[in-house]
């Protein structure tokens, strides 16, 4: 923000800090029906929330802005209020809505307290330099530990609680409070109306009768339709449309000003050409400079898709088409499996993210889908130095062909109740993890901070996490730098066959296990065949472990009442023969039901 720019008194731009299930999504709701932008008629749980699956998970996947009109004293102010995803997968997306705003309400469970996500936000806040406002959420429960919380947030967050807001989101109570203290104490935004444009885009999505259709917030100048602009991170120059702002549907306006949240509809053929975080700057403009923190957003989890028919190929390929228009950060190539057969690896922004992908095409698509397990980013050095990516097991080197492989660690902060302390621990170090800091933020509550390996957290981590503390800890973490480790690639035979969707990467500390652990789940798996059945965990020609299918078998002693044992005996090698023979040209089909067997292996 330029602070030698003028202020725009009348405006004020929020965004709302909180951990999942907080009331975040509830409490923008109040705030709107409060103001008067939604009617009894237009209400609905979790308004700004616009998919099925972020009303039934209580998340948010897409931000959403709203503008609210509010007269307070005599004065009409328009309350910008950006609603963020909270996720950590969606970290960035959540530093750009910061960087869109002047203040932010911290909202925190009366109930639960600070939990992880509430605490990586705050920071991101603070380094945004926002006004925080401190808001204690759901003091109607009778669980509600005001004072508790309170003094949490101070030692946690280091903010002063003595003005915080103490409201109800389901209720109401405080709303009336909270928004004069947003007028109050979230400073109004600067900006030179007469300047030329420069605008930040928030979020973008695809709309199948206006197209592209970007957030923005405008910085300086005035953007009009018919403008020129340039989007400084592709170079693209575009013709501007429409402008407006979502009241709290789409609304057009015959411009956006310096300091307004809205949104910017040009001729943008491609979501990936409205990048999150890019600058939008007038055509003519040569001497414009981007607006700070723009990144590329990489992808940080692979997994194979692949339709359960092959014959839904097609269509796969075509939901994927429509769904990266609406979400650009999902990467997409074909990959081609001996067990699976055609599909497309997919890149994700993490775990969470992957899930809601998979459900979207299964839901909004209505496709049958087998998703591998999820695997994560190596740096492999061959013999020859020369440095390769692998984000797929099967295309790992054999044995013998590379010199060392380097795996991403994360730095994870782990929010928890004192009393599950020592499970917890364990469990991070029965991962490979290291531990960084142990602090206590309360007599009560304790952070964790451990540096992992992805690979490991990718693997059922957070389900652990989850049960080990009965869903009261939490996660947050960011990305930590690659380290060299003593990894190798376990792959699983099928009557000599290598199933290749079904390697993985593992340790080989844990190598043993995971390939045990590998045929066992397998030999549920594979129904009995007319012959044996070996399947065997391999480490390049090595095998590791093994287990057997017996063969479905018919008694052919069944007519032999008498006589002598040699008529039996050569009754029973005549099977052995045609067993064997069997092996030698069968081919075991691997149900389908396998795949999702093995991605619940931990």
């Amino acid at each position: 923000m330029d602070a030698a720019a003028p202020e725009l008194p009348t405006i004020r731009s929020f965004c709302i800090i909180a951990h999942i299930d907080h009331g975040k999504s509830t409490l923008a709701d109040r705030l709107m029906e409060f103001t008067g932008l939604l009617t009894a008629r237009d209400k609905a749980t979790q308004y700004l929330d616009r998919m099925d699956i972020e009303k039934e998970r209580g998340i948010t996947i897409k931000a959403q802005a709203v503008r609210m009109k509010y007269t307070y004293e005599g004065v009409e102010y328009a309350l910008n209020l950006i609603d963020t995803p909270g996720h950590v997968d969606f970290g960035y997306e959540v530093s750009r809505s910061l960087a869109a705003c002047e203040g932010a309400l911290l909202v925190v469970d009366a109930a639960q307290g600070v939990e992880a996500q509430t605490l990586a936000n705050v920071y991101l806040a603070l380094d945004a330099n926002l006004e925080i406002i401190p808001v204690i959420n759901k003091i109607d429960l009778p669980s509600a530990d005001v004072a508790g919380v309170k003094a949490q947030i101070e030692e946690a967050v280091g903010l002063d609680t003595s003005d915080a807001l103490l409201v109800s989101a389901k209720t109401g109570i405080g709303i009336a409070e909270l928004v004069e203290a947003i007028i109050l104490r979230i400073p109004p935004p600067r900006g030179d109306r007469s300047a030329k444009v420069k605008a930040l885009i928030i979020d973008s999505w695809w709309d199948s009768y206006k197209g592209v259709i970007s957030i923005v917030r405008v910085f300086a100048g005035v953007l009009r339709a018919g403008d020129k602009i340039r989007m400084m991170a592709t170079g693209k120059h575009l013709d501007v449309i429409d402008v407006g702002a979502f009241a709290p549907d789409i609304k057009s306006y015959p411009d956006l000003g310096a300091g307004e949240v809205g949104y910017l509809i040009a001729n943008i053929k491609e979501v990936a050409d409205s990048k999150v975080g890019d600058t939008v700057a007038a055509a003519d403009d040569d001497d414009a400079v981007p607006l700070a923190g723009f990144k590329e957003v990489l992808p940080m989890v692979f997994a194979g898709v692949f339709p359960t028919d092959n014959a839904d190929y097609p269509e796969l390929r075509d939901a994927l088409t429509k769904l990266t228009l609406n979400d650009a950060s999902v990467t997409w190539e074909p990959e081609t499996s001996l067990a699976l057969g055609f599909g497309f690896r997919l890149g994700f922004l993490g775990l969470l993210h992957m899930e809601i992908i998979q459900e979207r095409l299964e839901r909004e698509y209505d496709l049958d889908i087998i998703t591998t397990a999820p695997s994560v980013k190596y740096r492999v050095t061959l013999k020859d130095g020369e440095v390769v990516i692998i984000d797929n097991p099967a295309k790992m080197p054999e044995v013998g062909d590379y010199q060392f492989i380097e795996e991403p660690m994360i730095i994870g902060r782990i929010q928890l109740p004192e009393e599950h302390l020592g499970p917890i621990i364990k469990l991070c170090q029965d991962r490979r993890g290291v531990q960084i800091d142990l602090k206590y933020q309360t007599s009560k509550r304790v952070q964790l901070t451990y540096e992992l390996p992805l690979g490991e957290v990718v693997f059922g981590f957070y389900d652990h996490l989850k049960s080990l503390s009965r869903g009261y800890a939490s996660l947050d973490y960011d990305q930590g730098e690659y380290r060299r480790s003593d990894l190798c690639r376990v792959d699983l035979l099928v009557n000599g066959e290598r199933v290749d969707a079904l390697s993985l990467i593992t340790h080989k500390a844990n190598s043993f296990n995971r390939g045990r652990d590998l045929c066992v789940k397998m030999k549920d798996e594979i129904p009995p065949q007319q012959f044996e059945v070996a399947i065997q965990a391999a480490i390049g020609s090595k095998i590791i472990a093994r287990t057997t299918v017996k063969a479905l078998r018919k008694n052919v002693l069944a007519k032999c009442y008498g006589g002598d044992i040699s008529r039996k005996r050569k009754l029973l090698e005549k099977q052995k023969r045609g067993k064997k023979r069997l092996k030698a040209v069968g081919n075991v089909e691997i149900p389908q039901g396998a795949f999702h067997a093995i991605l619940k292996i931990d």
